[in-house]
């Protein structure tokens, strides 16, 4: 059996281990993730929402609370991933009566646990999706943790669209507390560790080396990928080759599980390039973060312009966040 205050307490010497101290709004968090994990150890816990601004510390404390509970029937999910593997899920049962749900009913299995982080609603099909997979957790007394940038009623935030995910946020708000970490600091942007993970990367306007290979291809699903080089643990490739071609979260997420250090040259202005690579480089850093690959970032511009170019579209916060781990190099 786990206690509240012994979850609090690994929590906290989770925080003490890497060099730093939870602040009031955070150990409020806590004792709310406190909470669900001794009642879902006991038994059954209300569904948690957590959402506030980037780099406040929402997935570090889901993660810690989560690593904490002592629980074998969970699974923790990062947004784009699993719905990478349920539309994939989808297309095996797609000859059979409900494939949706079959798809829906393998990813959840036997889980009593399912953490979202991250999440985001952008796309009108995941919407539906999500919605279906929600209810399916909820009927079933799963219990949902989820991380956002958004509060619930802004998720899928297109008014052309929004409506589809009414039903959706209606579920959230049934049967999840919403719970807000707000704060005036982006911890991401006073990071002083730049020694692991994506936060030991760089961003610099240098000239990136040059490359001593011929230009390679990486073969996905049937389809042909050319990239700078591709060797020992070690992805290189240019922005066009990332975000100005048909590529994906799909080909982010396996060539992550595939490379241990990537190296991306010729990032220009964010205003520079159109909408759909936009999209694409916001999600190649959800992607990167996630996995907590160390990236060097070879630009044309330093990262403060890339970023205030970036200020303009809606959905750039997260990114711009992030890429403040980075260290530079001018």
């Amino acid at each position: 059996m786990l206690s509240r205050d012994e979850l609090v307490h690994a929590v906290e010497a989770a925080a003490s281990a890497q060099g730093f101290t939870l602040d009031a709004r955070q150990r409020a968090v806590l004792d709310r993730l406190a909470r669900l994990g001794s009642e879902l150890v006991a038994g059954e816990a209300r569904s948690l929402y957590l959402w506030g601004d980037a780099g406040r510390g929402k997935s570090w404390l889901a993660d810690a609370a989560y690593a904490a509970i002592p629980l074998r029937e969970k699974r923790r999910v990062h947004f784009h991933g699993f719905f990478h593997e349920l539309h994939r899920s989808i297309q095996r049962h797609r000859a059979e009566l409900d494939a949706a749900e079959r798809a829906i009913d393998d990813a959840v299995g036997d889980s009593r646990l399912l953490f979202f982080d991250e999440l985001h609603v952008h796309d009108p099909g995941d919407a539906r999706l999500l919605t279906r997979l929600l209810d399916h957790a909820f009927t079933r007394k799963v219990t949902v943790l989820a991380t956002s940038n958004y509060a619930p009623e802004d998720l899928l935030p297109d008014p052309d669209w929004h409506h589809i995910f009414v039903p959706g946020i209606a579920l959230i708000e049934a049967n999840m507390d919403v719970m807000p970490l707000h704060g005036p600091t982006d911890y991401r942007t006073v990071t002083e560790n730049h020694t692991r993970g994506f936060a030991s990367g760089t961003w610099s306007t240098r000239t990136p080396p040059r490359a001593t290979t011929p230009p390679q291809h990486l073969t996905l699903n049937g389809r042909v990928f050319p990239v700078t080089s591709a060797d020992a643990g070690e992805l290189t490739l240019t922005f066009d080759q990332l975000c100005r071609t048909p590529t994906s979260t799909i080909e982010y997420l396996r060539w992550a599980q595939d490379f241990d250090r990537w190296t991306v040259t010729g990032v220009p202005r964010f205003d520079a390039v159109d909408p759909p690579a936009q999209q694409r480089f916001i999600n190649l850093i959800d992607v990167l973060v996630a996995e907590d690959l160390p990236v060097d970032f070879y630009a044309d511009v330093d990262l403060g312009d890339f970023l205030a170019a970036a200020s303009r579209r809606p959905d750039a916060f997260r990114m711009a966040s992030r890429l403040r781990l980075l260290a530079t190099a001018d």
